[in-house]
């Protein structure tokens, strides 16, 4: 799985441009599942089995971004976030600026500290003072390049080892869709199982939306990255799952300041269910109620008249920034988790 983690973590496809992840999925399942198309919104909708029941596991392919605003005279580009960046995050990065005529490589820079007031050396620099700089000398040779408004800008990293574990950008939801191809691949399932790779969940969940309401399934379950506690400055009170303890059943997520339950609240049913799937396949869960972001769930769950609905986080650190560390043990456990529970479908 880490060869194909690594093809999808390096592909760039920020929300609303996910064509470079969309492609390696169908190179990926051509040949592997009953059906593969894609849909009007730009959701890759694979289908597998037959059968009365239908259900639906999704993993979103699009990353956290950036795109063109506007091209000073000098040749600087100023830009907007797409997704929730981490204002801290983004300074100093190497970025790719995506062009029609080619990939173009900048930096993102801020005035010098060495020039900074005393107050503003203090102060969090905020993206409206941050610019990209691509190497040019004016706004008439950066135009030239190709450059215009509104071309999207992904973060320049490998996907490589880190220790035992593995780092790169967009793990959130490269892993997911990574974890979802595999199971596609594997499972003969004796119901129809549409696996969805969504669009533009980081910019309001809207692929989920629209394919749910096309599929119309029976029960659903989202695959995504979750949050953790296991690093300096948290605590399992702030989030109880850690990496390397397998995949996490969320029980409830959304909300601030310690709140929950904004996103999806899941069902006694649903939740009773993933826990007998892990345990039938002998892996390792962790429970998780979580705050502060939530997933493709729970749209889905909204569907028409409702959808029994859960989600199934692989922890990772750094969440939304290029930086991203996960273990590759808990992504394996996921496929042998979901493969667990699509056999062993609740009456609901």
């Amino acid at each position: 799985m880490d060869n194909l983690l690594k093809k999808l973590s390096e592909a760039p496809s920020i929300s609303g441009y996910e064509e470079n992840v969309g492609k390696i999925i169908k190179a990926e399942l051509k040949g592997k599942v009953d059906e593969i198309r894609e849909d009007s919104f730009g959701n890759i909708i694979t289908r597998k089995g037959s059968g009365k029941t239908r259900i639906m596991l999704a993993a979103h392919m699009d990353e956290v971004g950036l795109i063109v605003k506007l091209i000073d005279d000098n040749g600087f580009i100023k830009f907007a976030r797409v997704g929730g960046l981490d204002n801290q995050v983004i300074l100093c990065q190497r970025v790719h600026v995506h062009t029609r005529k080619g990939v173009l490589l900048g930096v993102l820079g801020a005035k010098p500290v060495h020039m900074m007031k005393e107050e503003e050396s203090k102060m969090a620099i905020k993206p409206e003072a941050m610019f990209i700089d691509l190497g040019f000398k004016d706004k008439k040779a950066v135009e030239s390049a190709g450059v215009k408004i509104g071309d999207w800008i992904s973060f320049d990293r490998d996907t490589v080892k880190c220790g035992t574990r593995i780092t790169g950008k967009a793990f959130d939801n490269r892993i997911g869709c990574a974890v979802l191809i595999e199971l596609m691949k594997k499972i003969t399932p004796k119901c129809e199982v549409y696996g969805v790779f969504t669009a533009q969940e980081e910019t309001g969940l809207k692929g989920a939306r629209v394919s749910a309401f096309g599929i119309d399934p029976h029960i659903a379950l989202a695959i995504d990255t979750d949050l953790v506690g296991d690093t300096p400055g948290l605590t399992a009170e702030d989030c109880n799952a850690s990496l390397g303890k397998g995949p996490a059943i969320t029980i409830s997520d959304g909300g601030r300041d310690g709140s929950t339950g904004a996103g999806l609240m899941t069902s006694r049913k649903i939740i009773d269910w993933l826990e007998d799937s892990a345990k039938k396949a002998k892996i390792k869960y962790q429970l998780l109620v979580s705050s502060g972001g939530t997933t493709d769930a729970t749209i889905i769950a909204l569907n028409r008249s409702g959808v029994p609905t859960g989600t199934l986080g692989i922890p990772t650190r750094y969440l939304h920034t290029p930086v991203q560390v996960l273990d590759l043990d808990d992504a394996k456990d996921m496929v042998k988790l979901v493969e667990s529970a699509v056999n062993n479908l609740p009456n609901l």
